[in-house]
């Protein structure tokens, strides 16, 4: 478990499978399916048919829970593109839009690429999105991420082509950031 003030990431337990559901798969068209890869199918779910892969969701490294004052609003997830180079891509999943645009999944992805340098023997972390989410852009540049590549028109979306982007962060560029932000935040302080 990680904190951050009201904030906290950590493994789903049972407790959080109710609400993760009537967040994710309750819905048909939830709201925030527009901004997460929107241009793949989204299913709902009956609470039997997700609760019956809970051992895919329950404990799991691969996969947290994002928590605001005790309240699950989201998930942070790996997966391994390529194991055997531990080239590893990272998500963030805010389904509570009372939550969006107040810093919340700033404060979640650097908890969780603390969490993924600390625990794992990576060089990089990194995630894909699309052009089309703004706000995932701009996390990646608050949390001092590169953006690596920019594949051109190749999302398609509510009849308009976006891009796909690439951003990501190397370990070392991680530590300098997390210094140089530390000394920012002991020099406002002193």
């Amino acid at each position: 478990m990680y904190k951050d003030i009201n904030l906290i990431i950590r493994p789903i337990i049972e407790e959080d499978l109710k609400r993760l559901w009537e967040l994710m798969y309750k819905e048909k068209s939830p709201e925030w399916k527009k901004w997460d890869a929107p241009y793949f199918e989204h299913k709902a779910k009956t609470f039997n048919e997700y609760y019956s892969k809970r051992s895919e969701e329950l404990n799991q490294d691969a996969k947290w829970a994002i928590l605001i004052d005790g309240k699950v609003i989201g998930t942070v997830s790996y997966y391994w593109e390529h194991k055997p180079s531990n080239w590893l891509e990272m998500g963030i999943g805010i389904y509570d839009s009372d939550y969006w645009s107040g810093g919340v999944g700033t404060r979640a992805l650097r908890l969780w690429i603390n969490h993924l340098f600390d625990t794992m023997p990576l060089v990089r972390v990194g995630y894909t999105t699309w052009s089309g989410n703004h706000r995932m852009i701009k996390v990646g540049e608050k949390l001092g991420m590169t953006l690596e590549a920019r594949l051109r028109k190749c999302r398609y979306y509510d009849g308009k082509y976006y891009d796909s982007i690439r951003m990501g962060i190397l370990r070392e560029e991680w530590e300098e950031f997390i210094k140089n932000e530390s000394q920012r935040k002991s020099q406002l302080n002193g």
